[in-house]
């Protein structure tokens, strides 16, 4: 069974830093593409950003310049370096990703992380 499970989550003051880690596990051989997503109470789940297998990358404008999304191919993980954080940043955190097993790609979703920031 492959999972994602995501973390570094927690309680932030605006401004602050946090950096969330989503690690693949399970019979798998590598992550493909892979994003992170948010989603605030009350508000649809949105696209944060993004990374394809060559490293590319691509951001939601409100978090241009501040967020940074990576990869380390070696430990099938992906990360999110989220800086100069915004109240309006708070939101529950989703890894996705598409990930190369035995049986071909499957599209799977962590459980989320919790963001929360302080003004």
């Amino acid at each position: 069974q492959v999972q994602l499970v995501e973390s570094g989550g927690g309680l932030v003051q605006a401004g602050g830093s946090l950096t969330l880690s989503c690690a693949a596990s399970g019979s798998i051989r590598s992550i493909n593409s892979a994003a992170w997503y948010r989603q605030a109470p009350g508000k649809q789940r949105e696209l944060v950003a993004a990374i394809t297998i060559g490293g590319s990358t691509n951001y939601a404008n409100a978090v241009k310049g501040r967020f940074t999304i990576s990869r380390d191919n070696a430990k099938n993980t992906v990360y999110l370096q989220m800086n100069s954080l915004k109240p309006e940043d708070a939101a529950v955190y989703y890894c996705n990703a598409a990930v190369h097993t035995r049986q071909g790609y499957l599209e799977v979703w962590g459980q989320g992380t919790l963001v929360t920031v302080s003004s």
